[in-house]
């Protein structure tokens, strides 16, 4: 069910209200009153069969009983009928419906039963439901209002989405004060079948919604949800505030709409990987909402202050600087042009302080010349009342200013009542103000944030060469029908047998059963060694006295066996023992000891973690999640974002680690969590960093024994598509030159910026419609950077001269429903005529059809003869729109994956 029924939601013509009752203080008599008295222009249908009328509007006993079919049905209801309703309201054809009505998932066993007959109903009849337990929604472009909160928000450019009904009349009180519009205004409840995901890419689409702000309190369709907010993240900002962010108030948000919460660290990686802005305290929404309301974000993290007061710079200097912020350093040109209209005994410096007898005028002057300074970002003024400030007129001139710029200009005007006019000014003019100098910098620097996780997530990864010994397919039969079935906590020797397989080093371990036995093993390994418990109940075998290292010869090592296993068993009586590993020791007095690990989040999937490892690993937390798959810039990054990351540079006059090593290790773990949904968890601690290796010194697997019982989809564990390595194909050209279609990866940066560099004129304007201006980072990232749950680019590489070069691309971008896909294709001139075009077209609808799109469309030039040709050939219906353009289609027979 897309995004498309969603208008039945936003955009209704007739909606029936069903349970509205004759007491107008209830949810009901409130949700009829504001649609009426907020000017919806379309047909209300009040349905109550106790009441003649509501409100005086004529009331109707039942849906089957309206003269016309509504758009949407809201629902408020007792929670025991709403089953019935939803299914009267399919049974008429509504498509929309929104259930105010609380009492399902959110109070336990027997509201989620009530909850999953809605949900099957829903299925059935293919409908879109917002909530239940949701305030509603208010659409103030349209003067629609379908909640029962106190008042209607102005008409702004902020969609605001929250799963907490009380939230949201907070929030709107606020706005109205602060006179913030919105676009949209959501609130979606327990999200039985809407969600974020849905609401963002709907969002996405309307011109008039420049930024998203969530509230939430747990994330239930994450793939959706990562892969709309990526797409539109990548335009404009989305900031969310997460709430239950520890295990007791992440147990009061269960309560509170029946969320299954997950660790906070998870939803950092989560928010970062889809390029959200994320704060901590909800006072920052607010603040965040003001500042991007008003239509203007910074470009970079350099801040000027002008103040009439030292001390509150010195404030907003300690709140930037503490948030990673920087003081814009002021060129010779603008210091020369401030000591020009300053009193001599200014600051000289930035912060810019006028001193405290400044006039508008002064203060207005000062703020221009920073403004203009090409090392200034964003610029905040701070006023307090002295004796000569004139807060209102030096607001005016303020606002004067920011209409003649793109830069940010924020307010701070410090005090009470006499700043109270200058404040509602800025609130009515467009200039984000604040109660004080910290609020401020929160807000710009949340911004700053958000650019400055967008450019990290779209940098350009350098290419890492990865073989595999074995085929991947073969070896996970292997490992899922032999290996995995044996016990959910795998043998060390198994666990260690799964990695190496994916080329990640490691010691060797030999299990054995006595003393004898593990002398014999030492003896021919070679001295030191180490012994370790092997049991499948044990997580921390050094808690125990599990662990015995540096052993160095059979006397010793004799003892030592025979010790552990009575330390052993006195700590962990009855526990199932397999016997003891031995393997060789290795020095570690120059190496870096991290942990590499995989963790399944029941909500939200596979996720990788690297951190500073050994048996402190718990203790000290230094770690970092994200979501696989990983390439060679978010290992790094990862890598970089420890606090252990120095030992790794080498510190001290050490020599620095192999960091290349260590990436390529993580790499290949993020291949591993992709092949397996299987593993639960997976712990390589230590593993071990040199300056010329990394080594995996023990590896513990706990396997999912309900995936391993009930396989799921393939990457149904993820939240993001990996390489869809399944469409690399070999072809041969007319000409005989042998040809690689594959998937376009990140790292083809360089080359797709020198195949269109490659290109005539011509050929860019046939392929993008205009004079496409491609040669910088941040539009490649575009088309190289993809999510492939929605969009495909195959490239055409062949090899010349030693060098690989991509030669043309033809390019899939799907809806958002993914029932619909555009296609759009490029050939180099050099090589047109050789029947690329033909072979990229063949192929791409061939993918379209595997993938079950209904329908292929494309666009081109009247002048584009040969690729006309290719898609009549190919069975395009071909339409000429104009003299200049040409637009073709194909409707896809339904496949199996």
């Amino acid at each position: 069910m897309g995004i498309r029924k969603l208008n039945s939601i936003f955009k209704p013509q007739r909606i029936a209200l069903i349970g509205v009752p004759a007491d107008p203080n209830t949810v009901g008599g409130l949700t009829l009153r504001n649609l009426v008295g907020g000017g919806f222009r379309g047909v209300v249908y009040p349905v109550n069969p106790k009441h003649e009328a509501v409100l005086g509007i004529p009331c109707y006993p039942n849906v089957k009983s309206l003269p016309k079919t509504p758009d949407l049905a809201v629902i408020t209801t007792n929670a025991r009928v709403v089953p019935q309703i939803v299914e009267e309201c399919g049974e008429a054809g509504i498509k929309g419906v929104i259930i105010m009505s609380a009492g399902f998932k959110e109070v336990g066993a027997e509201g989620r039963e009530l909850e999953n007959k809605v949900k099957q109903i829903v299925k059935k009849y293919e409908m879109r439901v917002i909530g239940p337990n949701c305030l509603g929604i208010i659409i103030p472009g349209q003067k629609l209002n379908i909640s029962f909160a106190n008042s209607m928000p102005l008409a702004g450019n902020v969609a605001f989405i929250s799963q907490s009904g009380a939230l949201c009349t907070s929030v709107l009180d606020w706005a109205n004060t602060e006179k913030i519009g919105f676009s949209y205004f959501v609130s979606i409840g327990n999200t039985m079948d809407i969600g974020f995901g849905d609401l963002i890419d709907y969002f996405g689409q309307d011109p008039n919604t420049r930024s998203i702000v969530l509230y939430v309190e747990s994330i239930t369709f994450a793939q959706e949800f990562v892969t709309a907010a990526r797409a539109f993240a990548r335009k404009k900002p989305i900031i969310v505030y997460k709430a239950g962010r520890f295990p007791e108030s992440a147990q009061a948000a269960a309560s509170h709409t029946g969320a299954m919460a997950s660790e906070d660290a998870i939803y950092d990686a989560l928010f970062r990987r889809a390029g959200i802005a994320r704060v901590y305290n909800i006072g920052n929404i607010f603040d965040f909402t003001d500042f991007i309301g008003r239509k203007r974000i910074p470009k970079g993290p350099n801040l000027a202050i002008v103040t009439n007061a030292g001390g509150p710079g010195v404030m907003a200097t300690d709140s930037l600087m503490i948030r990673g912020g920087k003081l814009g350093k002021l060129t010779d040109e603008t210091l020369k042009k401030l000591d020009e209209v300053l009193p001599p005994y200014w600051s000289h410096g930035n912060p810019v302080d006028v001193l405290g007898d400044a006039p508008p005028a002064r203060i207005a002057k000062a703020t221009e010349i920073v403004m203009n300074d090409a090392n200034v970002d964003a610029v905040l003024v701070i006023a307090t009342p002295q004796a000569m400030t004139q807060p209102t007129e030096t607001a005016r001139e303020i606002i004067r200013l920011s209409e003649s710029t793109s830069k940010p200009i924020m307010a701070n005007w410090l005090g009470g009542q006499s700043m109270y006019e200058a404040m509602a000014l800025f609130n009515s003019s467009g200039v984000a103000a604040y109660q004080t100098p910290e609020q401020a910098v929160r807000a710009f620097m949340t911004m700053v944030d958000y650019s400055r996780n967008m450019e990290a997530l779209f940098e350009t990864p350098k290419e890492v060469p990865l073989f595999f010994n074995y085929d991947r397919q073969t070896l996970r039969e292997k490992f899922v029908n032999q290996i995995f079935p044996k016990q959910k906590v795998l043998s060390v020797a198994d666990a260690k047998a799964l990695i190496n397989a994916y080329g990640i080093k490691s010691t060797k371990p030999v299990l054995v059963n006595s003393p004898e036995e593990a002398v014999k093993v030492a003896n021919k390994i070679g001295y030191p060694v180490v012994l370790k418990i092997d049991s499948p109940e044990v997580t921390h075998k050094s808690d125990i006295g599990g662990v015995v290292l540096d052993l160095e010869n059979d006397h010793i090592l004799k003892a030592a066996y025979l010790s552990m296993m009575e330390r052993v068993k006195i700590r962990r009586p009855g526990i199932k023992i397999n016997g003891v590993t031995v393997q060789k020791m290795i020095d570690t007095e120059d190496a870096v000891e991290m942990i590499l690990g995989i963790k399944k989040d029941a909500v939200l999937g596979t996720l990788i973690l690297i951190g500073m490892g050994g048996t402190e690993a718990e203790l000290y937390k230094d770690q970092r999640l994200e979501f696989p798959p990983l390439n060679e810039r978010l290992a790094n990054q990862m890598i970089e974002s420890l606090k252990i990351y120095p030992l790794l540079k080498g510190y001290r006059g050490r020599p620095p680690k192999n960091i290349n090593k260590l990436v390529e290790v993580m790499i290949r773990l993020s291949y591993l969590a992709a092949d397996y949904p299987e593993i639960e968890e997976h712990d390589i601690n230590p593993i071990i960093v040199t300056a010329d290796d990394v080594v995996a010194l023990d590896a513990r697997v706990v396997i999912d024994e309900e995936t391993l019982k009930n396989p799921v989809p393939q990457y149904s564990h993820l939240i993001l598509r990996p390489y869809p390595e399944r469409y690399i194909k070999k072809v041969t050209l007319a000409d005989g030159t042998p040809t690689l279609l594959r998937p376009i990866k990140p790292e083809d940066e360089p080359m797709w910026l020198e195949l269109l560099g490659s290109c005539s004129k011509e050929a860019i304007y046939s392929r993008f419609r205009y004079n496409f201006h491609f040669d910088s980072h941040e539009i490649a990232t575009q088309f190289c950077y993809i999510d492939y749950a929605r969009e495909l680019a195959i490239v055409a590489e062949i090899e010349q001269q030693g060098r690989r070069k991509l030669i043309g691309v033809g390019r899939l971008i799907g809806d958002p429903d993914l029932e619909t896909v555009e296609y759009a294709i490029l050939v180099t001139d050099n090589w047109q005529g050789k029947d690329l075009g033909k072979i990229l077209t063949e192929y791409c609808t061939e993918i379209a059809h595997i993938n079950n799109f209904k329908r292929i469309f494309a666009e081109t030039t009247k002048d584009n003869k040969a690729m006309i040709s290719v898609f009549k050939k190919q069975g395009f219906h071909i339409e000429y729109e104009s003299d200049t353009n040409v637009s073709v289609h194909k409707e896809l027979q339904k496949t199996a994956n």
